[in-house]
């Protein structure tokens, strides 16, 4: 099926999400609430705000139309977008926000994998060199807490983690976002998020409320900068660009976060930060000429 040409040219549209993206860890950490909570409140609003776009005449036609296997696989990539969110936050909570959004954005190891194998999506040779030397960037930045240790430790492994339920998420995005239009498409998966992520923190008896009213500020900042603009944004973008031009571009999240945590938290990066994060920018922008190139 030949898609129409997009009014915003796509891999613009990518840059400017992982600018959006990177204030995720900034407003997650600004918050006091416990991580799941965050998480789901994240979500829930960002399904509140979506709700007109999604359940107008003719999102709610193809909401009805669309076929079981479709809607089973938009609740699976809901459920790994609930998972993602739950072990990243809290990784946050352990280790800093330049080495847990580091490791986060590590997904393109299982993404460009998937699309191998599930899509045939083949990157050229130049492509894959710069997707490498974002990768090493990140390899770089979290060096530092790799050789702290403890909780430091325990943060990168929950990130990780988190890395590869963000890179399910992708890949199911890619297939399905052929078929199904944005509004509906991300109003089931971030509404059955929601539900999962409502699940946790009921079984794990964690209050939904009440929390300080700058709290509420933070839930709905993250709704819509990093998710509507930065999500959202990603999974428009998945209709026209290959998953691995989405995961790779992700990479560069950590070098704003790392730049906003500096005036914000005073975490002063170090030298293999620095040089990381010039690494992922160089490697960014080999891989997406590459790809553009294709």
């Amino acid at each position: 099926m030949k898609l129409e040409t997009p009014a915003v040219n796509p891999y613009l549209a990518v840059i400017l999400a992982v600018v959006a993206t990177a204030f995720s860890s900034i407003f997650t950490k600004l918050a006091f609430a416990p991580p799941n909570v965050i998480a789901f409140y994240r979500l829930a609003f960002t399904v509140l705000l979506l709700t007109p776009l999604a359940l107008n005449s003719s999102g709610r036609r193809e909401l009805r139309r669309i076929p079981g296997r479709d809607l089973a696989m938009a609740t699976l990539a809901g459920a790994f977008l609930a998972l993602h969110f739950a072990v990243w936050i809290a990784s946050l909570q352990y280790t800093s926000v330049a080495s847990s959004t580091v490791l986060v954005t590590m997904q393109p190891l299982f993404v460009v994998t998937g699309g191998f194998f599930f899509f045939k999506e083949k990157i050229p040779l130049r492509g894959l060199a710069g997707g490498a030397a974002a990768l090493s960037g990140s390899v770089i930045i979290s060096l530092g807490d790799f050789q702290a240790g403890g909780q430091a430790l325990w943060g990168d492994i929950l990130a990780f983690s988190g890395a590869f339920m963000v890179a399910l998420y992708i890949l199911i995005g890619r297939s399905l976002r052929s078929r199904l239009s944005l509004f509906p498409y991300v109003f089931l998966v971030y509404g059955t998020s929601a539900f999962f992520l409502l699940l946790i923190n009921l079984a794990s008896r964690t209050p939904l409320f009440p929390y300080p009213v700058m709290d509420w500020v933070w839930f709905l900042a993250l709704a819509v900068v990093p998710t509507i603009f930065g999500h959202t944004v990603f999974n428009w973008a998945l209709r026209y660009v290959k998953a691995a031009v989405v995961s790779v571009s992700i990479l560069g999240e950590p070098v704003g976060a790392t730049l906003m945590a500096y005036f914000i938290f005073k975490e002063v990066p170090g030298p293999l930060q620095i040089t990381g994060g010039l690494a992922i920018i160089a490697g960014l922008y080999i891989f997406i000429t590459a790809s553009r190139g294709k």
